[in-house]
C-alpha cells in the first residue's frame, strides 16, 4: 500500500537534497537530468511565489512538495518518465506558478498535455456542488454527468493516474486542516474511489475510501478502528499461526506459495456491518490471509488444501479467477472454520493477478520509447476504446453512496 513518506531529502533546515531525491525514485539515468530540472524548476517557481527563503518549500501542502510526493506515488505504480514530470510540475502550473507555455517548451507537448488534461479533469470535478450539511450529498444524476464529463477528457490514462495520485496528496495533506477535509474527502469518495476501483488500483482505493471514511464518518471510523486495534495481537498471532499450517501443507504438495496476513481496511468491514446489519465480530474477513502462487492449477491446488485443512464455509466462497469482476480483478475467495473455530478469510491468487490487483491498469498499460499517443494507430485505439469501457464505472459511482 502507498504509505505517506517522510520526505527525507528534505533537511531540517530547510534545503532540499536534488540527488538524494534522485536517488530515491531510483529512475533510468537517463531520466535523471530532466527530472532534476523540473524539481529546479518547481522548486523556484514555489520560492518566487510565496517570496519566501528555502524553507518555502518544506510545508507538506506546497506545491513543491505535493510534486515530490506525487512523483513518488506515479513511480510506485510503474509510469513513464513523462508522467512523472507531469506530476512534479502540475501542483505548481494549477496553482499560476509556472506558465503551461514554458513547460511545453522545456519538456515538450507530451508532458504539458499531460498536465492540461488533468487540469481539466480538476475543473470538471469541481461542478460538483456541495449540499450544505450533508455528509455524502451528490446524487445520481450528477454521478452520471460526471462520468461521462470525465469519460470524454480523459485520452490518455496517465491523465487519470496522476489525478488520483494528486488527490491522494490532498487528502493527505488535509490531517492539519480541519476546513478542507469535508470538502476533500467528499469528492474523493464519490469521484476519485471509484475511480481508482475502476482501474483496478487496490492499493490506492483502500488508501481513499478509508481516509475519506476518516472525515466523513469520524465517530464511526474510530469505533472500527478501536475494535480492530483492540484485539490486534491476538488477531496477528493467530494469523502467524495459520500461516504456519498453511506454508507446511503447501510445501507437502510442492506448492511454493507465498503467505501473509492481508490488512484490513476500516471503511470495508463497516460497509460490509451497514449492508449485511451484523455486528463486527460476524464479519468473515476480520482474520484474512492471502496465498500467491506461481499459475492457475495451483490456484485450485491450494484451495483445495485449505478446505481440506478446515470446513468451508459455502456462502462465503467466490470464484473471480473463471468470473471475473468488471474491472478484470481476479482470485479466489473462501472463508472457513480455521483453529479453534474462528472464522477466517482466504484469499488466493497468482503473482500476476496480485500485481494486477494492487496496480491494475498500470500493470497492462505500458509506455515504451517511441510509442507516443499522437502516432495513432490500431494499438492505441485499442488501448483507448479499452480505457473508455474501463471508466464506465456506473454501478460503483451508486453503489458507494451509502452513507445518510
Amino acid at each position: 500500500m502507498v504509505q505517506v513518506r517522510s520526505t527525507p531529502e528534505i533537511d531540517r533546515d530547510g534545503s532540499f537534497d536534488i540527488h538524494r531525491w534522485l536517488d530515491s525514485l531510483d529512475v533510468p539515468a537517463r531520466d535523471r537530468e530532466n527530472l532534476g530540472r523540473a524539481c529546479q524548476m518547481a522548486m523556484v517557481a514555489e520560492v518566487q511565489a510565496r517570496d519566501a527563503g528555502a524553507d518555502a518549500w518544506a510545508d507538506r501542502s506546497s506545491a513543491f512538495h505535493t510534486g515530490l510526493e506525487m512523483a513518488h506515488i506515479l513511480r510506485e505504480l510503474g509510469l513513464d518518465n513523462e508522467a512523472l514530470l507531469a506530476g512534479v510540475l502540475y501542483r505548481v502550473v494549477r496553482e499560476g506558478k509556472l506558465p503551461l507555455g514554458k513547460v511545453e517548451v522545456l519538456f515538450g507537448r507530451e508532458v504539458s498535455g499531460l498536465i492540461d488534461g488533468v487540469r481539466q479533469m480538476a475543473a470538471v470535478s469541481r461542478t460538483i456542488k456541495l449540499q450544505e450539511g450533508a455528509v455524502l450529498g451528490q446524487s445520481q444524476s450528477q454521478a452520471d454527468n460526471m462520468r461521462r464529463m470525465l469519460v470524454g477528457l480523459i485520452d490518455d490514462v496517465r491523465i487519470a493516474l496522476i489525478k488520483l495520485a494528486e488527490r491522494s496528496c490532498a487528502i493527505r495533506a488535509v490531517k492539519n486542516q480541519p476546513d478542507k477535509q469535508l470538502r476533500v474527502a467528499q469528492e474523493v469518495f464519490n469521484i476519485y474511489a471509484p475511480l481508482a476501483q475502476r482501474l483496478g488500483i487496490g492499493h490506492l482505493k483502500w488508501e481513499l475510501e478509508d481516509m475519506a471514511f476518516r472525515y466523513l464518518q469520524p465517530e464511526d471510523y474510530k469505533q472500527v478502528a478501536a475494535l480492530l486495534d483492540e484485539r490486534r495481537l491476538d488477531r496477528q498471532a493467530y494469523i502467524e499461526q495459520v500461516i504456519d499450517r498453511f506454508q507446511q501443507a503447501l510445501a507437502e504438495q510442492g506448492i511454493g506459495g507465498e503467505i501473509y496476513g492481508r490488512a484490513k481496511h476500516i471503511y470495508s468491514i463497516w460497509r460490509k456491518m451497514q449492508q449485511k446489519g451484523i455486528g463486527f465480530y460476524e464479519i468473515y474477513d476480520v482474520r484474512a490471509v492471502r496465498i500467491l502462487v506461481d499459475d492457475v492449477p495451483q490456484c485450485y491446488a491450494a484451495l483445495g488444501i485449505v478446505h481440506t485443512l478446515w470446513p468451508n464455509i459455502s456462502s462465503e466462497f467466490d470464484d473471480y479467477i473463471a468470473n471475473p469482476k468488471v474491472n478484470g480483478y481476479r482470485s479466489l475467495h473462501t472463508a472457513v472454520y480455521g483453529p479453534e473455530g474462528k472464522v477466517l478469510e482466504v484469499q488466493i491468487r497468482t503473482r500476476a493477478m496480485h500485481d494486477a490487483a494492487e496496480f491494475g491498469v498500470c500493470a497492462h498499460w505500458h509506455y515504451k520509447d517511441g510509442d507516443n499517443t499522437s502516432q495513432g494507430g490500431d494499438s492505441y485505439e485499442r488501448k483507448l476504446a479499452w480505457l473508455r469501457q474501463v471508466l464506465a464505472w456506473h454501478e460503483e459511482v451508486g453503489e458507494q453512496a451509502v452513507f445518510n
